[in-house]
């Protein structure tokens, strides 16, 4: 960390009204401990990024603007919410998910009856202005005969990654979800780019040799669609892990020389494996590539090999809501790890899945943390004593912190340990979105009934994916839980006009409009999501609410009777069931529903807590008990 120019121990006081990035200076960073709070609002621990909600960092900013000052409750709820009526407790939960993630030095004071002091000495930096990175978006590969039809994809997803763990950035990679659904839909390189506002994108093709695959890359300039360079990466077959790094090389030299100045005349270069290779502080290939060309590979380095195609092959399965390729990815998972135990992502893809199996019902939650602790066993103390809440605190590989939200979710939902989880959502709060680091942190928030930081959040993330399906279908179902009736339906309505045959969009979508009236709009996407995934029991169970909610009392009842029948013999989730007996009328069965759920460790259980379809529950003794649990939990942690 560069010295700083100057110590303070307060900045001059702003409006607490209108606390802004405007004035900060814009040149000014803030330094405080081990953190550096920049001009644009990034939090750095270290040089480590410390991912902050947005109404965490004005909190940030007005205690330090106050530094040494006690600053009331009710100013920074008039500063963070204006006149929105907020619970009492807000700004205690605010503070104490503020202090988590500045762990583990000691900020923020309470100050007995006058609130809250920012009490670290504070230093000002003198910054240039940030200069602005390209916007690049890397579309998944075209793939020719014969190649496997997960490869184009993976290697878009793999350079993607190691370019956006590079230090120092050399480009804005463009999130994946977005840049993958738009080339979904058959739009162009340059259309991509349009959308996205993005300066450039990568593009290419796969071609199968008699003996080595081909992929021709090609950088395009969006704002007047010209090709301003093209190469060929050429490796043998049986050495595909040799592509991305070979084509992230090339990209790391074309980016330090700065793309806008490049007007060389085009041509087609092959790239040999032998130029240096580079270190991007997340997966490492070389051992999977092979040093030459030259030469039978080791059986280590076969294992290796094979390692790397089952690990790409699982992570482009996986990633739907079939049941079967979700099985078929575990086992090839487990493979990949069995042949290279130091293949640290695909440990990391099989928590992951283990997690998205569990929260769509396809596995049990407690069969999700043993296959878990499993894929992260090489972190567990050699004692065997250790228990899973343990892993928040254990110190793991950087490769690996992306297990850390998986660690915390389980340990909330299926151990019921607060404190765990919140340790390790704060030691994983620097690690950027991805789809399954930020679906973690969202159903955390929405479990912990924190709604307003969970839609926050929400759209913050969405800012820079907007085209992700299920970022866009869950802001809806946030904001389904707050109790903002006409602000859900307007964001599903919209989900479902640019996502009209998603999951997430139709699954989510069923359940708000039918709570909300639009009972054949509700139930046409149930069936039709059912009739797709004919496995997948939470389509049949919301389909069966909405059945209820359009007064088809029978058929749902019957269709309730098969998912009775179906937990005989497999795994059931219980979460949305209460939601039906409810719309039936009947109570009982909706809260033995609810405690079934509680024990199994249902993902969705505190959730379904805050469901304003479960509302005529919220009198009865035993639905009362059941919301006490996170009371408890809340308690224990010390968040009350």
């Amino acid at each position: 960390m560069k010295k700083p120019t100057e110590r303070i121990e307060a900045i001059p006081e702003p409006n607490l009204s209108k606390t802004g990035p405007s004035e900060w200076g814009g040149g000014v960073a803030l330094a405080f401990g081990r953190f550096r709070l920049e001009p644009d609002g990034t939090l750095l621990r270290n040089e480590t990024v410390v991912h902050l909600p947005p109404k965490e960092l004005l909190a940030l900013r007005i205690l330090i603007s106050h530094a040494g000052q006690a600053v009331s409750p009710l100013e920074l709820q008039r500063a963070l919410w204006g006149d929105v009526h907020v619970t009492a407790d807000s700004i205690p939960k605010c503070l104490s998910s503020l202090r988590a993630r500045l762990e583990p030095e000691v900020c923020i004071q309470t100050v007995y009856k006058r609130g809250y002091r920012f009490a670290a000495s504070i230093w000002r930096y003198a910054t240039p202005l940030a200069t602005s990175l390209p916007r690049l978006a890397i579309v998944p590969f075209a793939a020719g005969y014969a190649i496997p039809e997960h490869l184009g994809a993976s290697i878009a997803e793999e350079t993607a990654t190691q370019l956006t763990s590079l230090r120092p950035a050399l480009a804005t990679v463009l999130a994946r979800d977005s840049v993958f659904t738009l080339a979904r839909r058959g739009q162009s390189a340059q259309q991509i780019g349009d959308t996205l506002k993005a300066n450039f994108v990568l593009t290419g093709t796969l071609r199968a040799l008699p003996s080595h695959i081909r992929l021709r890359a090609e950088m395009v300039r969006v704002e007047d669609g010209a090709q301003i360079w093209v190469e060929d990466v050429l490796v043998a077959e049986d050495r595909t892990a040799g592509l991305e790094e070979a084509l992230v090389e090339r990209l790391v030299f074309r980016l330090s020389c700065g793309l806008r100045g490049i007007d060389a005349p085009l041509k087609a270069t092959t790239v040999a494996r032998s130029s240096p290779r580079i270190k991007t502080g997340d997966v490492s290939l070389q051992a999977a590539a092979g040093p030459t060309w030259d030469g039978e590979p080791s059986g280590e380095l076969r294992e290796k090999r094979e390692a790397y195609d089952l690990f790409h092959r699982a992570h482009f399965e996986w990633q739907s809501l079939q049941r079967h390729r979700m099985q078929d990815s575990l086992q090839h998972l487990y493979r990949a790890i069995e042949l290279d135990p130091s293949l640290i992502p695909g440990r990391v893809d099989l928590v992951n899945l283990c997690i998205t199996q569990a929260f769509y019902g396809f596995m049990s939650p407690t069969s999700a943390i043993d296959h878990a602790r499993r894929a992260l066993e090489p972190w567990f103390p050699a004692s065997g004593t250790s228990t899973w809440d343990d892993l928040a605190s254990v110190c793991l590989p950087p490769q690996a912190e992306g297990v850390l939200p998986a660690v915390g979710w389980m340990s909330f939902h299926v151990n019921h340990n607060l404190d765990s989880a919140l340790k390790a959502f704060a030691r994983s709060a620097h690690l950027m979105h991805d789809p399954w680091i930020s679906r973690s942190r969202a159903m955390f928030a929405l479990s912990r009934h924190r709604f307003d930081e969970a839609i926050d959040f929400l759209r913050e993330v969405i800012r820079q994916d907007p085209y992700s399906p299920w970022l866009q279908a869950r802001l809806a179902w946030a904001l389904h839980l707050a109790g903002r009736s006409a602000e859900s339906v307007t964001a599903i309505h919209e989900t479902l006009r640019v996502f009209p045959e998603h999951e997430g969009a139709n699954l989510y979508g069923s359940m708000i409009l039918s709570f909300n009236g639009e009972t054949a709009r509700g139930e046409e996407l149930a069936g039709s999501l059912a009739q797709r995934l004919p496995y997948f029991d939470l389509a049949t169970i919301v389909h069966a609410y909405t059945l209820a909610c359009a007064g088809r009392s029978e058929e749902c009842r019957a269709m309730m009777e098969r998912v009775q029948w179906m937990s005989r013999e497999r795994f059931v989730l219980s979460s949305f069931s209460p939601a039906v007996y409810v719309a039936l009328g009947e109570f009982d069965a909706a809260i033995g529903e609810l405690r079934a759920a509680e024990q199994s460790g249902c993902p969705w259980f505190f959730q379904m807590l805050a469901d304003p379809r479960l509302k005529p529950l919220a009198d009865r003794p035993e639905f009362q008990a059941l919301r006490g649990i996170l009371t408890r939990m809340e308690e224990e942690a010390g968040m009350e």
